[in-house]
């Protein structure tokens, strides 16, 4: 009896031993398992936008998924180095960027890798995309033509073509040839016009130039209005970011100009994107893709349009009213991987023309 008595108790004890490491063990698996989850719930993006728009953008993106965006801030050109040279060991989830030149030029690198989903393909545009998907374009803006109030009469203005007329002698102004917004600009114009047309119009431009280019496109306008010229090549969202700007003498400069969307009886003005591509050896992939289609969603996309005066890549957002105010515009009809395609053309002729 007592034998029996003692093994039971051996029993017992062994049992309860065994429950207590097996409940040990559960804990420890469940917190590996939070741990594993809670490192999945990330996404690692390298952009060379610097808007607080974004920045609350991304907040709200965390807040409503969970997952935590890192973010790297760089230059555009420095941030597709990076990427290459990191190859399987970046931690770069996503790639954000100015220009479809750029984009064009990180896919030919080999640095992103097709996103599949039916919401990008919904929400934005075919031709605001990369045919195999790649990268997507997330704003839109404009490269029109800016001019003197004072002293040019709109009417006088047609198409970028016409900006090579002995008229315009002297009085155009624009940034240099290193410029990927002027680079993609004759790009396109290389693909609607041919390259000896193309080539034609930028050796137009510089006999026509006001001085040799330098500074960026805010400082085209100021030049403008202080009469170093008369018309200048610019990007829509310049002008927005001017006449909403803390500097006064900003607001005076944008002001004292016009915006006129140059070919609308022709081909079209020339439009650019901010587009977003997702990277090759993404760790976080599916996470990705989410911050993808939340960044081309209509709730994202109208915060876009109205902080910082770009125009929508979702055709079911409506531009800001200060964009409004400027009128409807035809654009191209070109796919914006042309601008990518044709860049090494773009560049040899500026350097062939002295477009400095």
């Amino acid at each position: 009896m007592r034998r029996n008595v003692r093994n039971i108790s051996i029993g017992l004890v062994l049992a309860l031993t065994l429950l207590v490491f097996a409940g040990c063990s559960t804990n420890e698996v469940n917190k590996i398992d939070d741990l594993e989850t809670e490192k999945k719930k990330v996404v690692n993006l390298y952009t060379n936008r610097h808007y607080d728009t974004d920045e609350k953008l991304l907040e709200t993106f965390t807040e409503e998924t969970g997952i935590k965006v890192n973010v790297v801030k760089g230059n555009s050109d420095e941030l597709i180095e990076r990427l290459d040279r990191e190859g399987k060991d970046t931690k770069a989830d996503l790639l954000i960027t100015a220009d479809a030149g750029r984009l064009y030029r990180a896919k030919e690198k080999d640095l992103l890798q097709s996103a599949k989903s039916e919401v990008l393909d919904k929400n934005i545009p075919e031709n605001l995309r990369d045919q195999d998907n790649e990268w997507f374009g997330l704003t839109v803006r404009g490269r029109v033509i800016v001019y003197s109030k004072d002293r040019v009469d709109p009417e006088e203005l047609s198409t970028y073509e016409d900006l090579i007329n002995s008229k315009w002698n002297k009085k155009i102004l624009v940034r240099s040839s290193s410029n990927i917004y002027n680079q993609s600009l004759l790009a396109s114009l290389i693909e609607i016009n041919g390259e000896e047309k193309a080539k034609e119009w930028a050796k137009g431009v510089v006999k026509n130039m006001a001085r040799d280019p330098k500074g960026n496109d805010r400082a085209q306008a100021t030049a403008v209005v202080a009469g170093e010229g008369d018309l200048a090549i610019m990007n829509t969202y310049y002008i927005g970011k001017m006449l909403n700007s803390s500097n006064p003498e900003e607001v005076k400069v944008a002001e004292n100009v016009g915006v006129f969307f140059p070919s609308q009886n022709t081909s079209g003005t020339h439009i650019n994107v901010s587009g977003i591509g997702l990277t090759k050896h993404a760790k976080n992939k599916d996470n990705a893709i989410k911050l993808m289609e939340f960044l081309s969603s209509e709730k994202a996309q109208k915060q876009f349009a109205e902080a910082n005066y770009e125009y929508p890549a979702n055709p079911s957002v409506e531009p800001s009213e200060l964009l409004k105010s400027w009128g409807e515009f035809k654009t191209q009809n070109i796919n914006l991987s042309k601008l990518g395609e044709n860049n090494e053309k773009a560049v040899k002729i500026f350097n062939e023309v002295g477009w400095k």
